[in-house]
């Protein structure tokens, strides 16, 4: 026991000082973490963010940075892709037949550029050469002020959870317009075929001279009973009440 004893005893220590360098080095990458995430929070300060309300057909997020690199830094884009009903239509009149988007938002590294870009460009020619694709569209861009990456992110989530609850409630609706119009047809056939049943079976009967008394009661017209309604009293009150005499009314008023 002794021996155990002092083992444990010299050995406590150094676990000790095993445990307290993790710890520390826990608490450096705390640290430099720390710093990481700020000098990242300083740098998306720094950073403007425009807006794109229109994609030239063929041009995607890589030609799209191709064509804005050369103004400034980027960091992020992001392209909103086409409808589907709108590239089905697209598609059926005999245009672009690729992927094409709607609207994007591009990052810059830095404020002042993303507003000189915006000012620059919007409302003037892509350009570029004249065998180019983009050549005659015209710049649609606009310097978000006071927005940043995530509220653009935020915006995305958000239209895309709209959009996804509108599909839902179309859905339930026009399965609940389906399973109407199921259990109608089912019940159209099921009359349908009662009745030719019933045809079958009267014109069988017909042909050997026998109608049963079921069938006769269920082809005889309808008869409806009507029966006599008693006068209002109040239509010969006037003529049974009696009226005063003109004489006593002579009589009371010429008195006077």
């Amino acid at each position: 026991m002794g021996d155990k004893d002092l083992e444990i005893e010299e050995t406590s220590p150094a676990q000790r000082k095993d445990q307290k360098g993790d710890e520390a080095k826990i608490e450096v990458r705390k640290v430099k973490k720390k710093k990481k995430s700020l000098k990242e929070a300083v740098k998306t300060e720094k950073r403007g963010v425009c807006h794109i309300s229109r994609i030239p057909p063929r041009m995607d997020h890589v030609k799209l940075r191709q064509v804005l690199s050369q103004f400034g830094e980027i960091q992020r884009i992001y392209l909103v892709p086409e409808a589907a009903a709108a590239q089905m239509n697209r598609k059926r009149a005999g245009g672009f037949r690729g992927q094409a988007f709607s609207e994007g938002w591009v990052e810059f590294t830095k404020k002042s550029v993303a507003k000189r870009v915006a000012n620059m460009l919007n409302g003037q020619q892509i350009g570029g050469r004249k065998r180019s694709a983009f050549y005659y569209d015209i710049w649609n861009v606009k310097y978000l002020s006071k927005i940043k990456w995530d509220d653009v992110t935020d915006e995305i989530a958000q239209r895309h959870a709209v959009r996804e609850q509108k599909l839902a409630l179309e859905l339930s609706a026009a399965k609940r317009e389906r399973d109407f119009y199921l259990t109608q047809v089912d019940k159209s056939r099921a009359l349908n075929s009662i009745e030719e049943r019933m045809k079958k079976k009267q014109k069988v009967q017909q042909e050997s001279g026998e109608i049963s008394d079921f069938l006769s009661e269920q082809f005889a017209p309808k008869v409806i009973r009507q029966f006599p309604q008693k006068k209002p009293v109040a239509d010969e009150a006037g003529k049974i009440k009696p009226g005063l005499s003109k004489d006593v009314l002579a009589g009371v008023f010429g008195g006077q």
